[in-house]
């Protein structure tokens, strides 16, 4: 079942270590056959604020979004990206088709 890596990027301090991650983490996404779906952008701001950045990034399924996240080669670069912002992280898995919310 496909897997999302969901950030909540609340604060971001832009300088060169964050420009090093982002040059940096596509290369550790391919292994895993993580892409980007959303990254950043702009939000329409619907129900509430939504303070920072949404960032989604898909992947066959839990086990290699964890082995993504888990890598050396992703550990290689998370401080880069954590000693500059402060972000929510999770995982969660898609749902399979047809899905209804009752269910």
């Amino acid at each position: 079942m496909t897997a999302y890596a969901v950030a909540h990027m609340r604060q971001v301090t832009m300088g060169p270590r964050i420009v090093e991650y982002l040059q940096r983490i596509d290369a550790t996404l391919e292994p895993f056959g993580g892409r980007f779906l959303v990254h950043g952008g702009d939000l329409d701001e619907i129900e509430n604020e939504w303070p920072g950045h949404l960032i989604v990034i898909e992947f066959p399924d839990r086990k290699n979004a964890r082995g993504w996240y888990n890598s050396s080669a992703y550990r290689q670069i998370l401080a880069l990206r954590t000693d500059n912002s402060k972000a929510d992280i999770v995982i969660a898995n898609g749902v399979r088709h047809p899905h209804k919310a009752t269910c």
